[in-house]
Parts: structure tokens; sequence; C-alpha cells
């Protein structure tokens, strides 16, 4: 989820990518600073709402993660 507003500035996953916990998925930049998103838990990326220069709110689900069972 986005921590605040702002634009997507690069999209570093795609929908059925392995990612590990605190992997980078995203970079989104707000306040004149980027900010990398990052994996909480492994698992596979299931969706990915935005695209690069997407606008976001404060609260909005950028990428889906269905988390692994291991």
């Amino acid at each position: 989820m986005a921590p605040m507003p702002g634009t997507v500035a690069r999209v570093l996953v795609a929908v059925g990518d392995d990612v590990a916990a605190g992997e980078p998925l995203l970079v989104l930049e707000a306040m004149k600073m980027e900010h990398t998103m990052t994996s909480p838990h492994q698992g596979v990326v299931r969706e990915v709402t935005v695209e690069q220069g997407s606008a976001v709110h404060d609260g909005e689900v950028l990428v889906v993660i269905e988390e692994n069972e291991n």
C-alpha cells in the first residue's frame, strides 16, 4: 500500500514473479524523494494495480502478493 500520495517512478515486478521478503517492488516518488516499496513477505505477485507514471493516494493498494505457505 502507498504510505503517502505520490507518483510511481518505476515498477520492478510483474504478475507471476516470485518475491522474497524485503525485495523491492516499485519506486514511489513523493515529496521530491524516491521511496522504494518492498515486499512484506515471501510470495508470488498476483496483481500490480499501477504502472509507471500513475498518481497514487495514501493507502492505495499498489501490488498484491500471495504469501507462500513455506
